[in-house]
């Protein structure tokens, strides 16, 4: 049944606008974003159909344009249309961590590395550069490697902190697998980066790893 022949209250953009993002099921946001369906089914069956496909939000959001145009009434157009969305999501949050970050209350941050790096299937080593305010001046992705290793470099990281003048930097990096927990590498990693920046002056805050759906961070478990 087409979705303006269901009842008003039971509208997703309807309901959306009545009671907020929030009440909706994932298959009924992906409903407001399409608009409409295909032949056969509305947008609401094309967003489950959508999830089933993909597995999940994270896998949807970083398929690439012909996998998302591989399902029958998605194309180029509806791609551009989730990646700017999404873009525009990840600029939002870099504008709030550009006002300061609260070091107690790294929700802002690991909202922020989700959209950045928590989708991508390769593993990527991202710093975030901060002032003296603890307010960012420039995220960077510093290396990339397979799906299970890539090569940081110390002194990489000590030539851009200095180039930005950083008085701060926050480590993240992602496990494509969507294990969120540290491993040995990790933890000596962030030893060494940390004892490194220290001769120059420049604080490591956090090392987050970003999972699927969930985030490690260092500093709320003492590793730092």
């Amino acid at each position: 049944m087409s979705i303006s022949n269901w009842p008003e209250e039971q509208r997703p953009r309807e309901r959306l606008i009545q009671h907020g993002a929030p009440v909706l099921t994932d298959a009924e946001l992906l409903a407001v974003f399409l608009r409409i369906g295909v032949k056969g089914k509305n947008a609401v069956e094309l967003g489950r159909d959508m999830l089933t496909h993909f597995g999940s939000l994270n896998a949807l959001f970083s398929a690439s344009v012909s996998h998302f145009s591989s399902i029958h009434g998605l194309g180029p157009a509806k791609f551009a249309q989730l990646q700017a969305v999404l873009e525009l999501a990840r600029r939002a949050l870099a504008e709030e961590l550009q006002e300061g970050i609260t070091l107690n209350s790294p929700d802002s941050v690991k909202n922020y590395l989700k959209l950045l790096i928590g989708t991508k299937s390769f593993e990527s080593f991202t710093v975030l550069f901060l002032d003296v305010k603890n307010r960012l001046i420039h995220c960077e992705e510093m290396f990339r490697g397979s799906l299970s290793h890539a090569s940081v470099y110390p002194r990489e990281i000590v030539i851009r902190a200095l180039h930005h003048n950083a008085a701060a930097l926050i480590l993240a990096h992602n496990h494509p697998s969507g294990n969120n927990q540290p491993s040995t590498a990790d933890i000596s990693l962030t030893t060494i980066l940390k004892q490194t920046l220290a001769l120059v002056d420049v604080k490591i805050l956090d090392h987050f790893i970003v999972g699927h759906n969930k985030v490690y961070s260092f500093a709320e478990h003492g590793q730092l």
